[in-house]
């Protein structure tokens, strides 16, 4: 399973942007998704998450500002970010708990997955 993410760029102050985060592979289902942000310097931190069942969860640092969210059929996460700011520079990660199809022995194994980051600059 990969967990390709993408969408990084340059955004002025106040704009949005987005992310989405495509998962390929040997896939049954996906549980639960988050995004996570690194920003250099800092510890990676949990910017949101998504269970299965649609519940969400924010930092407060992006609540009212980002949403999560997810198109199962296509296997692919999102992130919509509003009124960013220069504080929102990171390396902006995807990860998801992911259901797969273990074809020796035909059971289900569950895994985590990570992108590999996505880099977004938010100018002031």
């Amino acid at each position: 399973v990969q967990l390709q993410a993408f969408g990084g760029g340059l955004v002025q102050a106040g704009g949005s942007w987005s992310l989405s985060c495509a998962a390929s592979g040997r896939i049954r289902s996906i549980n639960a998704v988050e995004w996570y942000r690194q920003a250099p310097g800092k510890q990676r931190e949990l910017v949101a998450a998504l269970s299965s069942g649609g519940s969400t969860n924010y930092a407060d640092f992006v609540k009212g500002r980002f949403t999560i969210s997810r198109d199962n059929a296509k296997n692919t996460m999102y992130l919509q970010m509003n009124s960013l700011k220069p504080e929102d520079t990171a390396t902006y990660y995807c990860h998801a708990n992911v259901n797969t199809i273990n074809i020796r022995t035909s059971r289900i194994d569950v895994h985590d997955y990570w992108g590999q980051g996505t880099q977004v600059t938010v100018s002031s």
